[in-house]
Parts: structure tokens; C-alpha cells; sequence
């Protein structure tokens, strides 16, 4: 731990990087994968759970905890990290992607953007200060500039415009974010798909010298090859001394794809979102546990996990809670799927430092390529 912000790059294997964030409440050790606690949960799981599983860190949602139960009462109450009972790092995002979302129900302009509530259709104004504003009343150790998300496909004329936006406010941001010893803000890059933008994105967020930085707007319905085309494209013009985070990102393949490309951070929902309906990651690739030919195959999930619910629990019985949609099938899929996650980056890790991420990454697919066991 140390007072101040601070990234270090350990060491690299081709683009690939291993590194070290260090800040107050603890040390992230990248690529990390940060596990998505929407509203201060990770959903189904027990925090306890979700850091003895190798989280260094997770992510909170600046729109949905703005909503509810409310950014100043939670300030009131101690600050996230002490309502939810995590002391390490948490990362908010800006609210930018859940108000993109809400396309029948805002109004976007220079100053910001007025939605109405989801919840309640109450009327909110969410400006780049005010963004900066709710993630520091919610205590937030990183926090991120309130940018424009466009859905892809778009037409360039509308991309080329809300990339333009969001760098106006980042720089409003940056001002509204001022100084914050032990914490940072990280701007975003956007520019859709289409490379001269995200060069032009990234090369004027780098002038403001923000301490990280990420790539939006990907992994909105793109297939994967422009996804990884436009980190191609993005990452020569990103700050080598700085954290490059891919935001919503994403399978298992998609990481080992995008450290390969030098990116060092990750979130997404899917290894919780999959596990509560019934999808499980191995090492063995994806296992629908709602399939019929799990029903009495005593067998689990995977003998040599490290985790309880991959490795004692069988199959019979995981396709017995999901069909019944019993809450405990969700919970156990769910801590397995972030296991595997987090025992994926681990090897990331250790690949990298041994100067061997290369094999790693084709033993890991070839791995997943063999399939599951065969059926009894």
C-alpha cells in the first residue's frame, strides 16, 4: 500500500504487461479482473467470498447507487467501502453506459445529460462534475470521467460527435476531480469503430495526463475482431506508464486476447450474470448445466479447481438447483464462474512474469477447444 497513486510495470512478455497499482486502500495486481458490484453487491455472492477468490479490487455503478439508496446518504453512512464492508479499492464507473441505455427516457446536451429514473421516473441531471461529484461522495478509489457511449452500429457523423463530447468532458472532469491524494480519475477513450477517431481520442486524453486510462465503447455488439482491430488501433497512443482498462470486457477469450494486446484491467458481468442462469466457465470451456445430460452425472464441474463449488459439488446436483430455480444454484455457479476468472488471471500473471504467456495462451484455448468431459 503506499499514500499515493502509483502504477508500476513489473515486467512485459511481448505486449503482454504485468504490473502493479498501488493506492491507500491496496495493491491491485494486473491484469486484474474486477468483479462488477452493481448496487454494492456482487450479486449472489458474499464479499468475504469474492476476496478470498483473488479480487484485489471490484466496481460499483455511479447511476444505479446515485438512484439508490442515494450517493449523499451513502456518504452519510461512512462511504461505500464501509457500508458494504470491502476496505480494499473500488473503481465506479461514471454512469455514462446505463444512461446511453436509457435512450426513450434522456435528453443529452453540452452540459450533461437529464434522465428519468428508471425506478421511479423521477428527473435527474447528471453533469461531468456532477459524476465526479457522486463517485467521491460514494468514496470511490477510481473514478471515471463521464463520457458518451454510442451503441455500435452507428453512423461515423454521430461516433465522431460523442467522442468529441466525451473529451469536452473529460477535461471538465479532470477540473471537478482536482486533487485527491491515494486516489484517481481515468479518462476514456471512445471513437466507436473507426480507427483515425480512437487514435484522435487517445491522443488528446493523454495530453491531459490523467493517472489511467480506458477504452469504451466496445463490447456493445461488435463482433470480437473489431473489438480487438480498434485495441490495436488504441493502444500505441496510450501512456506506457499508465493502466489501460477495457471497460465491460468480457469471455475469458476476450482477456486472454486483449492482455496479449497489452491491456491490464478488466470488468464485466458475465461471469455472474452466466452463473444465475445456470452457464458455467471452466477450464474446459462453457457448460450449460440446464442441458438434460447433466441430470444424474455425479461428476463435478472440474476435479482439479481450487474452488469448493466447481470441484465438490456435482453436476446432478447443479443441474438439479438450476432446473429448479433454486437461488443456490446461482450463488454456486456464480462463485465458481468468478473463480475460474480469477484463477485465469492468476496464470496470466505468472505467465507473464516467467516470460511464457504465449504457450499459455495457446495450452489455455487448445484446453478449451478439447470441450467438456464426455457425456456418462
Amino acid at each position: 500500500m503506499t499514500e499515493t497513486f502509483q502504477f508500476k510495470l513489473l515486467t512485459t512478455d511481448g505486449k503482454a504487461r504485468r504490473g502493479e497499482v498501488s493506492m491507500p486502500r491496496g495493491t491491485i495486481r494486473t491484469p486484474a479482473f474486477m468483479p462488477v458490484g452493481t448496487v454494492g453487491t456482487v450479486k449472489a455472492m458474499y464479499l468475504d467470498q469474492v476476496r478470498d477468490l483473488g479480487a484485489d479490487i471490484i466496481l460499483g455503478n455511479t447511476y444505479h447507487l446515485m438512484l439508490r439508496p442515494g450517493a449523499e446518504r451513502v456518504a452519510r453512512l461512512g462511504g461505500l467501502h464501509e457500508l458494504i464492508r470491502w476496505k480494499h479499492p473500488i473503481l465506479t464507473d461514471s454512469g455514462g453506459f446505463q444512461v446511453m441505455s436509457l435512450s426513450g427516457l434522456r435528453k443529452l446536451d453540452e452540459q450533461g445529460v437529464t434522465f428519468k429514473s428508471h425506478i421511479d421516473g423521477a428527473l435527474h441531471h447528471m453533469s461531468p462534475e456532477r459524476s465526479i461529484e457522486i463517485q467521491g461522495l460514494l468514496g470511490s478509489d477510481i473514478q471515471m470521467q463521464l463520457d458518451e457511449c454510442v451503441a455500435l452500429p452507428a453512423s461515423p457523423k454521430e461516433i465522431e460527435r460523442a467522442m468529441e463530447m466525451s473529451l469536452r468532458w473529460a477535461e471538465r472532469c479532470k477540473v471537478a476531480f482536482g486533487d485527491q491524494p491515494g486516489k484517481a480519475m481515468f479518462g476514456i477513450v471512445q471513437g466507436g469503430d473507426i480507427p483515425h477517431l480512437r487514435v484522435r481520442s487517445a491522443q488528446a486524453l493523454a495530453e491531459l495526463n490523467l493517472k489511467g486510462y480506458a477504452i469504451g465503447g466496445l463490447a456493445v455488439g461488435e463482433p470480437q475482431e473489431v473489438m480487438l482491430d480498434m485495441i490495436d488501433t488504441t493502444i500505441p497512443h496510450m501512456p506506457t506508464e499508465k493502466p489501460r482498462y477495457l471497460m465491460g470486457v468480457g469471455t475469458p477469450d476476450d482477456m486472454l486476447k486483449s492482455v496479449a494486446r497489452g491491456i491490464d484491467m478488466f470488468d464485466c458481468v458475465m461471469p455472474t450474470r452466466s452463473g444465475r442462469h445456470g452457464l458455467a466457465f471452466t477450464r474446459r470451456g462453457r457448460i450449460n448445466l440446464r442441458n438434460a445430460r447433466h441430470a444424474e452425472d455425479m461428476r463435478p464441474l472440474d476435479e482439479e479447481s481450487s474452488c469448493p463449488a466447481a470441484r465438490d459439488y456435482s453436476r446432478a446436483y447443479l443441474h438439479h438447483l438450476v432446473r429448479a430455480n433454486e437461488s443456490l444454484g446461482g450463488m454456486l455457479l456464480t462463485w465458481s464462474n468468478l473463480s475460474y476468472y480469477q484463477d485465469l488471471m492468476s496464470g496470466i500473471r505468472k505467465a507473464i512474469e516467467e516470460g511464457r504467456f504465449a504457450d499459455f495462451m495457446v495450452e489455455t484455448q487448445e484446453e478449451w477447444a478439447r470441450g467438456d468431459l464426455a457425456p456418462l
